[in-house]
């Protein structure tokens, strides 16, 4: 059988980092949509608006930060424990 030279053991760590911050921005992001369509949101509004308003910039730039010290923690208590 043949070996593995190494390589895709060097990229694991980038990819289960990739994929752990985007799906904690998915959670946020799915978060802010349910926000929209709750009763103090208004009734009548569309997905499209909703879309519309929940991708701002603002909400990117803190959607990376809060995934990112996310991440930070959980492998920080990965290592611990």
């Amino acid at each position: 059988m043949a070996q593995n030279n190494g390589e895709p053991r060097r990229r694991t760590p980038l990819w289960r980092a990739l994929i752990e911050i985007t799906s904690i921005m998915f959670l946020f992001y799915s978060n802010l949509l349910m926000g929209e369509f709750t009763a103090s949101s208004g009734q009548g509004k569309s997905l499209l608006f909703a879309l519309s308003d929940i991708f701002t910039m603002t909400n990117f730039l803190i959607a990376v930060l809060s995934s990112m010290i996310g991440y930070l923690a959980f492998e920080f208590l990965r290592r611990k424990i």
